[in-house]
């Protein structure tokens, strides 16, 4: 067991005994005395849906925690963009939507030029005219 879920477990466990004690013990501070099968009733569905709720959540956290970074330096090697402003030989070039700082290895490139990203230098990926297929 990880220890993200160890703690989601804990942490439901406390999060249950607080409503089941809110519900048992609260309502009838506040006057509204209810048999204790009036009392359950009105407790175990209010539980169950908290329960769907935390088991949801922590799925979906999941889900979110293990997806790979769509756009990022580590995996810019390959991927296609065009030319934002002239490569003459640094310039901007767009990639999946961003604006990333670029320099040109084949020279000067004109806006409008589709490119590939063949190496990184820190911030600023290195970029060649893309090859017409």
């Amino acid at each position: 067991m990880t220890g993200r879920l160890i703690i989601a477990i804990i942490s439901t466990i406390l999060e249950v005994a607080a409503i089941a004690f809110g519900i048992l013990w609260g309502l009838p501070r506040l006057g509204l005395n209810l048999p204790l099968w009036g009392l359950i009733s009105i407790a175990v569905p209010i539980v169950l849906v908290w329960l769907s709720y935390s088991i949801f959540t922590f799925r979906k956290g999941t889900k979110a925690l293990k997806t790979a970074q769509l756009v990022g330096m580590h995996n810019m090697v390959g991927t296609e963009g065009v030319v934002v402003n002239a490569l003459s030989p640094e310039g901007l070039v767009r990639i999946k939507g961003e604006l990333w700082v670029a320099q040109s290895a084949d020279g000067e490139l004109e806006p409008g030029t589709e490119v590939t990203v063949t190496n990184q230098e820190r911030l600023k990926v290195v970029v060649k005219r893309k090859k017409s297929d």
